[in-house]
């Protein structure tokens, strides 16, 4: 029966993966409801990050299990918060992992329970919660899935009463916020959230979020283009939007909300006793970090002038998308890797097919396609790379091949981009983190031949480490390990298996068993790839 059906930490995960597709979506949209043109404003792109992080903490752990992926991302959505929308988004992720705690799998009600957990944490964040934001959509919504889930445990009947009725109370938000109705727009948080939600619920009944486009809500009093210009025309000063991350034993949240109370405006203090994210608005942001440094040890600072902001803002309020903002696009076969290179920041996927060759044409369609000026192609195959260096005198634009030979390098280069930085610098860190990856890709041999000292037989499985013949095996755990036996895995700390179409997630939990019984100092991760031709995919760093 359908109120039967239990979810693993694994789907959990992926539901969240597929909201983040659907959120990096609405991104622009969602920044487009700014009401004041500061930092925070950046409300989708902010979200989107914080979700981000959130994800890439997720891939790390071998518990697969619904605690352990719930608490890895609060984990990695406290530690990668941006901004108010952000840090509040933290909050829920933090309060899901407390639902889920203990739990291997859950149901409908468990996530509804997990939901309100959530949502009680938000509202504990701010000092002073104000209604018509997120925290209303949040609480309305969490309330219609809870109803629900005093009649039936099924997950999809719970998710469509609250994303319909988050989609009603985001609307309704400029009803409750003047600020909100005098600027025509509905709450900016509001509709990131509402956008998660309907993100797990299309995942939940299979419907695409790649081709689709998420449904913008318009407030219920008046609908405009854009922001009066009145807001335009407001004068600051704003201060600095100072945020980081204090690790220490033992901190009292409400210690250090009420010593920074006085400081600035906007304070939120989320976190737990060891981990704590302070996000503030400050005119003396030295007095705040001096304050925090004598309580622990500082991590992702990150502060921001936002008169200057302001200013950049006033210039030119109807350009959703910077120019000087740098693009990534990949190219990538499988859809679990087009997934993931969308969940850890790329702008766009190139198809690579079966043979990964796209033609010089369908890049640089993709490249035109985009708003930004600056582009990082990452061909992610030896074979791609001349054709991507073809793009730059085709186009108008600066464009940069990043010479990635494999999905891993790939992966590790566009980790690795800080969209802070320029475009020179970017791609020399992004080099630096492709060259201190190790590929390890089996297949099967299509045809009996001899490389080197290896006899090789059709139907055996091969082993090619950064792209050169290293083993060969009759089975692929056979080819992996005799490929692993050449590498100094003590120097390495973590291993990935993207398992490829045609190979099982049971084989490749088993993969994953067999690695690690001979190498029980990396930590193993297995996640699906759906490559074609390539049985697994193995990355070490």
């Amino acid at each position: 029966m359908r109120d039967k059906v239990l979810f693993t930490g694994r789907q959990l995960r992926e539901m969240f993966e597929t909201a983040l597709l659907w959120l990096e979506k609405s991104a622009p949209d969602i920044d487009s409801l700014n009401v004041f043109p500061v930092p925070d404003g950046d409300c989708g792109t902010n979200m989107t990050l914080t979700m981000r992080s959130a994800l890439i903490e997720a891939q790390h752990p071998t518990d697969l299990s619904a605690s352990a992926i719930s608490q890895a991302m609060a984990k990695g959505s406290l530690l990668g918060a941006r901004g108010n929308s952000g840090v509040i988004l933290c909050q829920f992720f933090g309060g899901m992992a407390t639902g889920l705690r203990n739990k291997d799998s859950f149901d409908g009600r468990d996530f509804a329970a997990a939901l309100s957990e959530g949502t009680a944490l938000a509202y504990k964040a701010l000092i002073d919660p104000v209604e018509g934001t997120i925290l209303t959509v949040a609480r309305e919504a969490t309330e219609a899935a809870q109803q629900t889930a005093t009649q039936s445990s099924d997950l999809v009947l719970i998710l469509e009463a609250a994303v319909d009725t988050a989609r009603t109370s985001v609307a309704n938000t400029p009803m409750l916020l003047p600020v909100l109705r005098d600027a025509g727009v509905v709450d900016a948080g509001g509709q990131g959230f509402y956008i998660i939600l309907d993100g797990i619920l299309r995942h939940l009944k299979g419907k695409k979020v790649l081709d689709d486009h998420p449904q913008v809500i318009t407030s219920s009093i008046s609908q405009i283009d854009r922001m009066p210009q009145s807001f335009v025309d407001q004068e600051g000063p704003f201060g600095y939007c100072t945020e980081f991350v204090v690790q220490v034993t033992n901190l009292n949240l409400d210690t250090i909300r009420k010593e920074l109370d006085g400081k600035g405006d906007c304070l939120i203090v989320v976190g737990d006793k060891e981990l704590v994210h302070i996000h503030i608005h400050t005119f003396d942001p030295g007095s705040v970090l001096s304050y925090a440094t004598s309580q622990g040890t500082l991590h992702e600072i990150k502060i921001q002038n936002m008169d200057d902001q302001y200013k950049q803002f006033s210039q030119n309020t109807n350009d959703s998308v910077s120019p000087d903002d740098i693009a990534t696009v990949a190219v990538v076969s499988g859809k679990g890797l087009t997934d993931v290179f969308y969940v850890i920041g790329a702008t766009a996927v190139v198809n690579g097919g079966p043979t990964m060759n796209p033609s010089t044409q369908e890049l640089l369609q993709v490249v035109e396609s985009l708003t930004h000026s600056k582009v990082i192609i990452l061909p992610n195959d030896k074979n791609i790379i001349p054709t991507a260096t073809q793009v730059s005198s085709l186009v108008n634009k600066e464009i940069e091949v990043v010479s990635t030979e494999t999905i891993p390098q790939g992966i590790a280069a566009l980790l690795s981009i800080n969209h802070e930085s320029n475009l020179r610098a970017n791609v020399a860190s992004m080099v630096e983190a492709a060259s201190q990856v190790i590929t390890i890709a089996i297949t099967q041999a299509v045809k009996s031949t001899k490389i080197g000292d290896l006899d090789i037989t059709v139907g055996q499985f091969i082993a090619l480490s950064d792209n050169d013949l290293a083993a060969v095996g009759a089975i692929p755990s056979e080819a992996i390990l005799k490929a692993l036996a050449i590498q100094d895995t003590q120097a390495n700390e973590v291993l990935t298996i993207y398992y490829g179409n045609g190979t099982g997630s049971n084989d490749a939990e088993e993969m994953a068993s067999i690695i690690q019984e001979q190498h029980p100092h990396l930590q193993i991760d297995v996640v699906y790839g759906g490559q074609p031709h390539y049985d697994y995919i193995v990355s070490l760093e």
